[in-house]
């Protein structure tokens, strides 16, 4: 008796092959999309825990930490000062002279350098590209959100015709472009008071109407956005939109412009164009996400009206805007 052997012919091979090439480019999407969706979820997990952790000091403190240290750029920002509050007090414990000032030592210091290297997963965005911009043997890390400098500038004053109305954080209040003392020599002199902190009373637009803080994004190489351990990377300003095509102004430190992500970027400061920062995200359909000094979480839309996202960086505007 003869027998026969079933086979797939070469054409059913390849017709085979085809339909499964069709159908993985089908449900690749999906599962990218899908992934995006969870690492997108993680991020307003990470906001929501930021805002708990301000609200937390503020309960302590009766004020929120200030955006900076008294004489600016160089000695632990907010990042520093809400540490015990997102389960790193021994970090907290290890950081010498936070908020202090010349003599004592930076954050870049050695004896702070085991703080400053360690990535922080509850401020760091999965939707992101991690970096540490400042290299050596213990390279010291970018972060993903920053918190909300006002309407203007980092030097919270008027900008071409924009008032500065108060903001939640204050940062380089009255400068016109330094960092602060730039030696010990010049603190004893040195005429302003830099990161005042604010009290939770004093945001009379309403806490639901007030930007807390929101997302940036890390620079690459050495570029310091998202460097929020230096005080010329801790905030961002409503001047500038969310994911603005006009680029974020660094004073002190270097920048690399970007089209994808889009991250434009001067360190050319002028009296237009001062020291500022935008909100920015990878996150598909544009937007970033924030918390309000309520506690709130909303991702908000690059399409958001200027004028409403003007508003809501202030906390002392008075004005009357709607969100939902």
């Amino acid at each position: 008796m003869k027998r026969t052997r079933n086979a797939f012919t070469l054409v059913e091979l390849l017709v085979v092959i085809a339909i499964i090439g069709i159908l993985v480019g089908l449900l690749l999407p999906a599962v990218q999309a899908a992934r995006e969706a969870a690492r997108r979820m993680q991020c307003q997990n990470n906001t929501k825990q930021l805002g708990l952790a301000m609200h937390n000091y503020e309960s302590t403190y009766k004020r929120f930490p200030g955006g900076v240290g008294r004489y600016g750029c160089c000695w632990g920002t907010w990042q520093v000062s809400i540490l015990p509050y997102i389960e790193q007090t021994a970090m907290y414990n290890l950081y010498q002279n936070s908020g202090g000032a010349d003599p004592g030592p930076r954050y870049s210091a050695t004896v702070n350098r085991p703080v400053v290297s360690s990535r922080l997963p509850t401020l760091t965005c999965p939707s992101d590209t991690p970096n540490a911009p400042i290299g050596g043997t213990t390279p010291i890390t970018s972060h993903n959100y920053a918190v909300n400098y006002g309407n203007t500038s980092f030097f919270q004053t008027e900008l071409n015709g924009i008032r500065f109305m108060g903001a939640p954080f204050h940062a380089y209040t009255g400068s016109t472009s330094d960092d602060g003392p730039p030696n010990a020599g010049a603190v004893a002199g040195f005429p302003r008071i830099y990161g005042v902190q604010q009290r939770l009373g004093s945001i009379s637009d309403g806490t639901s109407n007030t930007l807390m803080a929101s997302e940036v994004l890390q620079g690459r190489q050495n570029d310091l956005r998202g460097f929020t351990w230096w005080g010329g990377a801790s905030g961002f300003v409503t001047y500038l939109a969310p994911n603005s095509t006009s680029p974020d102004v660094i004073t002190g430190g270097i920048c690399v412009s970007m089209l994808s992500p889009r991250m434009p970027c001067t360190t050319n400061t002028t009296v237009t164009a001062p020291r500022m920062m935008a909100t920015r995200s990878t996150h598909a359909g544009g937007g970033v996400n924030t918390v309000f000094c309520d506690g709130h979480v909303t991702f908000i839309s690059d399409n958001i009206d200027y004028i409403v996202w003007n508003s809501m960086g202030t906390s002392q505007g008075g004005e009357a805007f709607s969100h939902d």
